[in-house]
């Protein structure tokens, strides 16, 4: 068994940038979402290897929704049993 997963997400987007086009990626072209502006975000799938989310994208980009914006999938890579947040946090 792999260390490793990998998180495949997809954005629909519908946030703005300043001259009111929909953003789909940042400044830099890495992934971008903005759920508090209205984006859309769907977790697909989590896999053992990246060549099994790749298929994933594949098979996804033929559905309906996922074809009207086949560019906008993610794959996060995690190691098993290693803590993502490791400070406390605070409620404003």
């Amino acid at each position: 068994m792999s260390d490793r997963v990998f998180l495949l997400w997809h954005v629909h987007h519908v946030a703005q940038d300043a001259s009111g086009e929909t953003r789909h990626f940042s400044v830099d072209g890495e992934f971008w979402a903005d759920e508090e502006e209205g984006d859309d975000v769907k977790l697909l799938g989590v896999y053992s290897t990246r060549e099994k989310a790749m298929a994933r994208i594949d098979r996804a980009r033929r559905l309906a929704g996922f074809r009207d914006e086949p560019e906008c999938f993610h794959i996060d890579e995690y190691a098993l049993d290693e803590a993502q947040w490791t400070d406390g946090f605070t409620t404003i």
